[in-house]
């Protein structure tokens, strides 16, 4: 990561820094002195990493670092191939630069995506190194072994060190060349699933870390935003800053204008110190003509979302085998029908969202925490006025992400103050000020339905989604199409698309028109699957109890793997026998069938994680108490069995599930807001309310050993918590819950 322009000597933790000890820094510092110099020039094998004299190997990550510790994930994959020992290993979070490729990190892709390219980069280093340590000794390359970041042969070995210092490296890869290069076997791994300590912890715990709220450069001013009535189509027909010129530090108001449409009716305004900024904005009148969504309420979203489910040919169906489900539905002994809605969610990351940007020799820098620098860059070069490749976005820490910084649209109003005002702009926005401008997950309603035949098999199902789609709005090239050749956004719809066998298959995504004039729809953490899961496992558990089955038996019969549920290599062998294993664990490790208290109930889901391309298999089982009395739910243990494949990184992983977990807790019984006259009515933390340490549960998470190709674990356990808390809630005390968050007057109510 790139340390910014003039960074402070001594930042907002300077102190920590220092407590460090000085005993500690000067060791290290006596410990990395060496009269041990060399000139030759680092080995690059591939654009992936290089290799210094010194045998210093730094991995360039290209996935942001918002405390999942993906840096340590990415380059142990890379370093265990190449046989680098993992004191000799660092990270680079690099900038945007095309030779990048997708610079994104979302969706639980950053170890899928990259496990197979790192490990082919890590691989062709090490026979790099067999190849020139074997010139070097003088021996045949095929009695050479690398290990520990040497190359071994009888007798003889040569350190990677040395053989960069002998120069003459040349050796680079094409595409063709990586593919045809063999990994080593999962038994000879030494880093991959295996402990060890996190690149960037030290950094984190001392204070030396730099996230994109720490940017600073010379002669820069602050901005804070004055948020419009709307998120669309609102317009500034004039801007009233008597009063802030009292303000001392104030300088200026400035209307933006926007090419690219990004932040319509912002009105920045600039001081010379942030405080004096967010000072300033609270005086400053700003007198707008609003966008047409100015009276919209979350019922006007929710009834446009069942409006558009009862038109037949709204929306997009996707191709999942045979969609033609009414045959089934006229011929049906019984079947069962349901409504499910989730609530508007913020994202609340802890660091509000902030940029520094200026132009310096012709080029736009933009100095941010971001997770799609891909997406962003085209919106920040049309708003400049100025091709691409005049814009670099500077890489920084996040302080949370959470998918709020996929959308790196804050990133467009400092850059277009900057332009106007001639300096650099910090641009930072409060707590109330980000709530606002979120890109917040869609409110949705889900219709479900199921048909069964006389002896209870199921012969048909159908699951209607509609919501606001974000990559409709943000990303459309990014959208699939169904049938019919009608595009869907598959982060809106994923999940619906199940491996459960149930006959013929309906699922239609729908896009909530009114939702995306509203606000701009965003991906947060487990996105699409946040909600259909909500719905369809809680839907499969009142399909179970209609039938008179056990909840689990009654997945498992589901779950046999025929067809298109079989799964194919390399990332879902196995298909949904795979899940269907992890539900069997999760259910005899919570005890499924005992006795329990009155009042207390024990509530199972699965899910395969973000997208059927790369399922991560997850089941949870929460034990919940209902007191009846006042329909308070107390959470008191959620037991999660997860089949991920490959274990990069257990610690991470151990990590990732905790947060998705509680999340998905929090999301189900705590967090949530609506829109009230276009806005979001909770802008901060006495209105929003997410998960309180009182409240977390005790957690047992279990990981399948396995050896299959890594998948996601950033955001699956978030989808299972939330049905898995209903369907408990309904073992309980037998309220049914269709609604997310579930309050305790909901509860009372439906007791």
């Amino acid at each position: 990561m790139d340390t910014p322009v003039n960074a402070p000597v001594l930042s907002r933790r300077g102190f920590l820094i220092a407590a460090a000890g000085t005993g500690v820094a000067f060791s290290f510092l006596t410990a990395c002195q060496t009269d041990d110099t060399s000139t030759a020039a680092a080995y690059e094998p591939t654009q992936w990493y290089a290799i210094d004299n010194m045998g210093i190997v730094t991995v360039n990550v290209i996935r942001a670092e918002m405390g999942q510790h993906v840096g340590t994930s990415l380059a142990r994959i890379l370093a265990d191939e190449l046989e680098a020992p993992w004191e000799n290993v660092r990270i680079k979070h690099v900038d945007s630069d095309p030779k990048w490729g997708l610079m994104v990190t979302g969706g639980s892709w950053s170890v899928w995506q990259t496990y197979p390219l790192y490990s082919q980069a890590g691989a062709a280093g090490r026979a790099a190194m067999i190849e020139a340590g074997a010139t070097a000794l003088g021996v045949d390359p095929a009695t050479c072994s690398a290990a520990n970041g040497e190359i071994v042969s009888g007798d003889k070995k040569i350190s990677y060190k040395e053989i960069v210092r002998r120069g003459g490296l040349t050796k680079t890869y094409t595409p063709e060349d990586l593919a045809k290069i063999a990994f080593k076997p999962a038994t000879d791994r030494k880093l991959i699933g295996k402990p060890v300590t996190s690149l960037d912890v030290v950094a984190k715990t001392t204070g030396a870390a730099v996230y994109g709220i720490d940017a600073k450069v010379e002669g820069m001013v602050y901005g804070r935003p004055i948020i419009p009535p709307t998120r669309n189509g609102s317009k500034v027909n004039a801007i009233d800053d008597s009063a802030a010129k009292a303000v001392k530090g104030y300088l200026q108001s400035v209307a933006l204008e926007d090419p690219s449409g990004t932040v319509p009716g912002w009105v920045m305004v600039v001081a010379t110190s942030y405080p004096a900024a967010k000072k300033a904005a609270e005086l400053v009148k700003v007198d707008w003509t609003a966008g047409p969504t100015t009276g919209v309420s979350e019922k006007d979203i929710q009834d446009h979302s069942i409006k558009l489910i009862a038109k037949a040919d709204a929306g997009s169906v996707l191709a999942t085998g045979n969609t033609d489900t009414a045959p089934a539905f006229r011929s049906a002994k019984s079947s069962i029908e349901a409504t499910y809605t989730t609530a508007t969610a913020l994202h609340f990351q802890m660091e509000p969202v902030n940029a520094l940007a200026f132009e310096k020799d012709g080029k736009w820098e933009i100095h941010t925490g971001n997770q799609w620098q891909s997406l962003v860059l085209p919106w920040l070069a049309k708003a400049l006025a100025v091709p691409e490749t005049d814009v670099v976005m500077r890489t920084y820490l996040l302080g949370g992400g959470f998918g709020r910084r996929l959308n790196g649209d804050y990133a467009v109003g400092a850059a277009l103050a900057s332009k106007a005002l001639g300096k650099p702009v910090k641009m930072i926005l409060t707590r109330e000020d980000d709530s606002r401008f979120d890109s917040v997950r869609s409110p949705s309603v889900q219709k479900m339905r199921m048909a069964f035949d006389k002896d209870g098999g199921v012969t048909a199902m159908e699951q209607h989604v509609a919501c606001g789609w974000p990559t409709e709005v943000m990303a459309p090239f990014f959208m699939p199409k169904g049938e019919k050749d009608i595009p869907f956004d598959p982060f809106a719809i994923n999940g619906a698309n199940h491996w459960y066998t149930v006959g013929a298959h309906k699922v239609r995504a729908i896009s909530n028109d009114l939702a995306s004039a509203t606000f701009r729809p965003g991906w947060l953490r487990s996105v699409g699957p946040g909600f259909t899961n909500w719905a369809l496992e809680s839907f499969i558990d009142e399909a179970a109890h209609k039938l008179k089955m056990d909840p689990v038996a009654f997945r498992m019969k589901l779950l046999t793997a025929e067809g298109a549920n079989a799964g194919t290599a390399p990332n879902s062998v196995g298909g949904a026998l795979r899940q269907a294993n992890v539900v069997k664990l999760a259910a005899e490790k919570a005890g499924w069938g005992g006795q329990l208290p009155e009042g207390t109930g024990l509530g199972l889901a699965t899910s395969f994680g973000q997208e059927r391309d790369m399922p991560t298999w997850v089941a949870c089982v929460a034990r919940v108490h209902v007191d009846r009395g006042t329909g308070n739910v107390k959470v008191e243990k959620l037991t999660l069995v997860a089949d991920a494949g490959t274990i990069v990184d257990p610690d991470g992983a151990l990590s990732q599930m905790q947060g998705a977990s509680l999340w998905g807790l929090s999301l189900a019984l705590h967090e949530g807001t609506e829109f009230e006259k276009g806005q979001v009515k909770a802008t901060n933390l006495g209105a929003y309310t997410p998960l309180r340490l009182s409240d977390v549960p005790e957690l047992d998470i279990t990981f399948v050993d396995s050896t299959e190709a890594p998948v996601g674990l950033g955001e699956p356990a978030t989808t299972v918590v939330g049905p898995a808390i209903g369907n408990a809630i309904f073992n309980a005390v037998g309220a049914r819950l269709r609604h997310i968050p579930i309050t305790s007057a909901a509860v009372k109510a439906a007791i």
